[in-house]
């Protein structure tokens, strides 16, 4: 793909303005055979024209077709018939021009899947390797060499970006186009890119991932040697559907796609600049080894402003070592600060600033260092640029520089990028940059854990949710606890009555007083009816049960009633109200939730998710994530909760919603997390949706 031999244009021609003739053109400088085909041509440019690829003699590796969008199907099937591996469909109108393009977009599909093509795009501006030379687009810009592959979904995107890149001396080793990615993605991509010698970083810009699961898995590996920076779009909840559930109002796409890359070990970029600005830090520089930064600076406030970045990141400000401090005030100015921030004060020259940073470089609590300098008489920045480049080889700990300024900082900024080492006007786009780095060495040093397998009951999990076949709304309540039972989450005693005579035996097992909710398919939030009883003596369970299906049928008269829930009552005050939850992403697939439960849940938004299923590990971090994470482990005097069961409630749901995609929300809310000597987590509430057609 991006080494060919021997390239084809099919649908080249010599007419002014064409997209034929653009990318004929940029294949001039093509190290490689350049052939054009075109029935309507003898020759194009000067170059032989055939009529087709199946009459194009010798091997041909890329082929790149421009053709009408009616026409590219039996492009590609000759290509696959004359034995070229790859192709790139530049053609636009396909599944972004409504239901006949979406059909000719699979069968490009099928014709990719029948003849083992890569076949990129259609509807992409198409591939550049500055390593072998190649551009196959129709951009109006060649990449300038670099160590940074590079795709976009837009293509777009790319002619802006290549355009901006080639003035800031940014450079790239391959890039591609997904266009609208019919039968390669992002995942063969990623990989792809990542696997090329010489190439320190991938980027990538994206809008959708066809496959999340098979994107975290292929992510997960690559980013095991190599940096992924990936940016965005469409994270607002605009796209997000409509959801019946906690769960599903709490979680969108974006939810899904920040779990989803942060289990694949991409680092999130929010914007195009720290897409950048992250690519930059990560091409030149060693990952820390800890998190502890230091400041050095000739300029009081924007040294604050480093600090105030670091205090909003994941790194720390080292309080610096004695040995470190006297070795600063021996070197510097009474009124020079030798605490961290450093201050070595606007008179400075090159000769103090530099023996500031070599100071805390040396300091073994240090893992990075934010150089931020104002311009001044005394201070020659190009000679300072070359003491920072001096500095960072002899410690090999990374360094970012913020020397500020215009024009000035231009052949000091080229000093120290040559070296790798960024330059940022902004001191928070320097902290950011290290904070990226920071990021992708916990992504390196974290060991993957795979999912454990439990002794479940998937049978009679199935049983269960085919039960929601039988209802309108699909919807199903506490009557299906049995479903958490399969699965190994543990539920109070109880079960459903069908008449006031079977809820008083149920009840007469249960103790002193009991928990009554009515079972309705049709009725979602019971409380809100008047449908939930709580503490419902021995002696009103059968009276109660009528009052509940006088208050429903009141409510709804057309609603489903099948009956009502009698559980054991439990204490909820002995533990904290949690809710466990899932929703499926059309992308990702089955999304976990946990958070703070309780009739709080989407005021608070105390939340975090993973992509199911989930390991241990994962599941830790999830209750590591909250807010309300203090809480749980015995705060104010409470009582610890059985974290090690908690963990395992989150990963034996996970496997649930993994192992069944026909559930499409559940919530379990709440889930009381108490201490191991109260009996552990205990879920009291469940709903679930059903997607009957995926059972």
């Amino acid at each position: 793909m991006f080494a060919p031999e021997r390239v084809a244009v099919v649908g080249a021609t010599g007419r002014e303005g064409s997209v034929g003739r653009s990318i004929l053109t940029n294949l001039a400088s093509f190290d490689g055979d350049v052939v054009a085909v075109n029935p309507k041509h003898d020759s194009v440019l000067g170059r032989t024209c055939y009529d087709r690829l199946t009459d194009v003699p010798g091997r041909v590796d890329l082929a790149v077709v421009v053709v009408p969008p009616e026409r590219v199907a039996d492009v590609v099937a000759d290509a696959g018939e004359a034995g070229v591996p790859n192709v790139v469909v530049v053609t636009a109108g396909f599944s972004e021009a409504g239901a006949e393009g979406a059909e000719r977009e699979r069968e490009l599909a099928d014709l990719a899947e029948q003849y083992g093509l890569t076949l990129v795009g259609p509807n992409c501006l198409g591939v550049m390797s500055t390593r072998s030379g190649l551009n196959a687009t129709f951009g109006p810009t060649m990449a300038r060499p670099g160590s940074v592959g590079f795709m976009s979904q837009s293509g777009a995107f790319v002619t802006a970006v290549l355009d901006w890149a080639a003035d800031e001396g940014f450079g790239f080793s391959d890039v591609v186009s997904l266009g609208n990615k019919a039968a390669t993605d992002e995942t063969d991509f990623v990989e792809r890119l990542a696997a090329v010698e010489g190439t320190n970083v991938v980027l990538a810009y994206l809008e959708s991932v066809v496959d999340g699961r098979a994107f975290i898995e292929t992510t997960r590996e690559v980013t095991e040697h190599t940096p992924v920076v990936a940016v965005k779009s469409g994270r607002t909840g605009a796209g997000a559907r409509a959801a019946s559930s906690h769960t599903g109002a709490l979680a969108g796409s974006e939810a899904a796609y920040e779990a989803g890359f942060a289990q694949a070990g991409v680092v999130r970029a929010e914007s195009v600049q720290e897409l950048f600005d992250f690519a930059r830090a990560l091409d030149g520089l060693p990952v820390p080894e800890h998190e502890g930064v230091a400041v050095v600076t000739n300029a009081g406030g924007p040294g604050v402003m480093a600090t105030d970045a670091v205090g909003d990141s994941r790194l720390s400000m080292v309080t610096l070592g004695e040995d470190t401090q006297e070795r600063l005030s021996d070197s510097l100015p009474a009124n020079a600060n030798v605490h961290n921030p450093v201050d070595v004060i606007g008179d400075t020259d090159v000769a103090r600033f530099e023996g500031a940073l070599d100071a805390v470089l040396a300091d073994g609590g240090v893992g990075a260092a934010v150089v931020v300098a104002a311009p001044t008489t005394v201070l020659d920045y190009e000679a300072l640029a070359e003491s920072i480049v001096d500095c960072q080889r002899e410690h090999g700990k990374p360094v970012v520089a913020c020397l500020m300024g215009g024009e000035r900082v231009d052949a000091p900024e080229e000093t120290l990028e040559a070296a790798g080492i960024p330059n940022y006007f902004d001191p928070a786009r320097a902290v950011d940059s290290l904070d990226a780095l920071a990021e992708y060495a916990a992504v390196r040093e974290r060991d993957y854990e795979a999912p454990r397998e439990f002794d479940v009951d998937r049978e009679r999990a199935r049983a269960v949710l085919e039960r929601a076949a039988d209802y309108d709304s699909g919807q199903l309540g506490v009557e299906a606890m049995e479903l958490l039972d399969a699965y190994g989450i543990p539920t109070p005693a109880g079960g459903v009555a069908d008449s006031p005579d079977d809820a008083a035996s149920i009840a007469a097992d249960l103790g002193d007083d009991v928990v009554m909710k009515i079972v309705s398919p049709d009725i979602t939030h019971k409380s809100d009816i008047g449908g939930v009883e709580v503490g419902v003596p021995q002696d009103e369970v059968a009276a109660t049960y009528e009052t509940l299906l006088d208050r429903a049928r009141s409510h709804d008269p057309d609603a489903t009633v099948l009956g009502v829930h009698v559980q054991e009552r439990v204490d909820t005050e002995a533990g904290v109200e949690t809710i466990l939850g899932a929703t499926r992403d059309p992308q990702f697939g089955p999304l976990l939730m946990f958070g703070l439960g309780g009739v709080f849940v989407e005021v608070f938004e105390d939340t975090t998710f993973r992509v199911a299923p989930v390991s241990e590990q994962e599941a830790g971090e999830m209750v590591d994530e909250l807010d309300a994470a203090p809480l749980l482990r015995g705060a104010r005097g409470r009582a610890s909760v059985d974290e090690a069961a908690l963990r395992e409630c989150l990963e034996r749901l996970g496997a649930l919603v993994a192992d069944f995609p026909a559930i499409a929300e559940l919530d379990v809310n709440p889930l009381l997390a108490r201490p191991a000597d109260a009996g552990g987590p205990l879920a009291l509430d469940l709903r679930v949706s059903v997607d009957a057609e995926n059972l």
